[in-house]
């Protein structure tokens, strides 16, 4: 019974994901769109979704005329994601954009999903595994044997992480050194004036952020998880590892559901060695 209600909370919030992400991207696009350029090398990217943002990636026009992800900066992709009714839309993104779907068998059972047809050469090696950076003692064999990573993405998934820390901490130790982490991540309002707060100056953060406060367990339930009173900027800052870290803060307004995820977005760099 436990495993079939999880399912349904699963597919519940897929189904819903379907129309929100593409309000996020808007809300999100404009931030996330320089740092996705940054992106090369070896990727991993945890809790991808749907991966819309893999069109964000650096492209190229090919000699038949396809925009796709360019093979010249970016090597392989391996998308960590726990939700397999995520499958379906994370595989025709990563197809329309130029990459080669490759299913972890390991983790991934469903047969019903199907590696992608090598009709051409050229395509980017993309492995959809399931699971979580949460537990060190449970991360996939696929994953580790990918590693070490130039460049890790999350893109608001750190606030739906059982152990935000632990994942943190994860994804230094998969970096290469020098290796870059790229974030765009839900948080709690921060304070007025900021000194990191770039766009949203005219929102009321304070108010907001006592709202955030008071729906968070309800978010928490309608979000399969999500909580939006994490301090994931300094979260970030605080694990050690890192050669530097840079980040800034948004408030978004809009709709009325903008207000209650304000942003974090920057870039960490592993130390080397």
């Amino acid at each position: 019974m436990q495993h079939r209600i999880a399912a349904f909370a699963d597919w519940a919030f897929s189904f819903n994901w379907s129309s929100e992400s593409k309000r996020q991207d808007e809300r999100a696009n404009p931030y996330r769109s320089q740092l996705w350029l940054d992106v090369t090398g070896k990727v991993l990217e945890l809790g991808p979704g749907f991966s819309s943002s893999l069109k964000l990636l650096p492209h190229k026009t090919t000699s038949a005329g396809q925009y796709l992800a360019n093979s010249e900066v970016i090597q392989s992709y391996t998308a960590l994601e726990p939700n397999p009714f995520m499958y379906g839309g994370l595989q025709k993104n990563a197809e329309a954009n130029g990459f080669r779907v490759k299913f972890d068998r390991n983790t991934i059972a469903d047969d019903t999903v199907h590696d992608t047809a090598v009709t051409s050469d050229g395509l980017i090696p993309f492995d959809i595994v399931r699971g979580t950076l949460d537990d060190p003692g449970q991360i996939p064999q696929l994953v580790l044997d990918n590693a070490p990573y130039d460049t890790v993405i999350t893109s608001f998934s750190l606030c739906t992480a059982k152990d935000p820390e632990a994942s943190l901490k994860n994804i230094v130790q998969l970096l290469k050194p020098g290796g870059t982490y790229i974030f765009i991540e839900h948080i709690r309002h921060p304070p007025p004036n900021d000194p990191l707060l770039v766009d949203g100056h005219d929102i009321d953060g304070v108010f907001w952020s006592r709202m955030q406060s008071l729906f968070n367990p309800l978010w928490n339930i309608i979000g399969h998880g999500c909580h939006i009173i994490r301090e994931t900027g300094k979260a970030i800052e605080q694990t050690p590892g890192w050669e530097s870290v840079d980040y800034r803060y948004a408030r978004i307004g809009g709709d009325i559901l903008s207000y209650f995820v304000p942003m974090a977005f920057g870039k960490a760099v592993k130390a080397s060695d």
